[in-house]
Formats: structure tokens, C-alpha cells, sequence
């Protein structure tokens, strides 16, 4: 095997690992963790089946929020910040901004610790699921990912970004 097929050569698209482009973007676990919220928040079948639910392996609602915020602090400051590291362009910026305020106005209404049902019967959780669709929709399809796909376990994530 030749070098250049052991690694990816700059300005291309990495190899993937369950869908999710490898290092191609610099904070790519960072980007890994927004998209798995955003898919789980966008996602309304989902929330249903298995957040109501409490199926294992997919957290809840607090959990894909901490995800969304955890490492970027997207609670206290623009996703344009993280433009070319975690977000390809403006367009991502402007849709994940979006979502985030959406869905974190309707956490601090309901409280964190509160059940999933009172998210999901929240006045304005259809327009947070819109927020967030049209987020994981834009940073699916530049991740060359179907949006469509269920979302995946939070198992499948750790392995994807090397977590434990």
C-alpha cells in the first residue's frame, strides 16, 4: 500500500466510520456530538419511540442537549465562532444558531430535569424539531450522510469518536 492511500490527502474527504466523515473537518468528534443531538432533536418518530419510551441506548432529551452545548458552549455564543472547525460554512452557522436557541429556550421553560413528555407537549417544540431538521439536514447532506437515517446509538457514537 502506498502512503497515500494510508491517510487522506489535504482538501478531500476523509474515509468514514458509520456514515460520519473522519478528520476532515479540525473538531470533527465536536462535530460528530452537535450532529447526533441535532438528528435525535429533529427527529419526532424517534422522540417517540424511544425517548417517551426510555429505550436504552439514547439518552434523552437533556442528553442530546448537553451534547449540543457541551464542549461548544453554543449556549453562550455563536456557532460562527467554530466556523472552519466544526461548521463548513455560514449557511451551517445560521441553521445550528437557530436550533440551539429554540431548543435551549424551551429547556429553561420545562427545567433539565424535567420529563420528556414535557418537552415533547412544549407550545413551541414543533418549531425546536423544525430548527433542528433543517440544522441536521445541512450538515448531513455536506457530510455526504442520509438525514433520513434513523439517528444512532449513543454505543455507535462513542465508537465512532473514540469515547468511552
Amino acid at each position: 500500500m502506498q502512503a497515500s492511500e494510508k491517510s487522506p490527502r489535504r482538501g478531500r474527504r476523509s474515509t468514514t466510520m458509520d456514515g460520519m466523515p473522519l478528520n476532515d473537518m479540525p473538531w470533527w468528534r465536536w462535530r460528530a456530538n452537535v450532529r447526533s443531538a441535532l438528528h435525535m432533536l429533529s427527529d419526532p418518530v424517534f422522540q417517540q419511540e424511544c425517548w417517551l419510551t426510555g429505550h436504552a441506548g439514547f439518552g434523552d432529551v437533556t442528553d442530546a442537549v448537553y451534547r449540543l452545548v457541551e464542549d461548544t458552549w453554543l449556549d453562550n455564543w455563536s456557532a460562527e465562532k467554530y466556523l472552519g472547525t466544526i461548521f463548513r460554512d455560514s449557511a451551517e452557522v445560521a441553521v445550528v444558531d437557530v436550533a440551539v436557541l429554540r431548543v435551549l429556550r424551551i429547556m429553561h421553560q420545562v427545567g433539565a430535569d424535567a420529563p420528556v413528555s414535557a418537552y415533547l407537549e412544549h407550545h413551541g417544540w414543533p418549531d425546536a424539531v423544525r430548527a433542528a431538521r433543517e440544522a441536521h439536514v445541512r450538515l448531513a447532506a455536506n457530510d455526504g450522510d442520509d438525514p433520513d437515517a434513523p439517528p444512532r446509538s449513543l454505543e455507535i457514537l462513542a465508537l465512532a469518536t473514540g469515547a468511552r
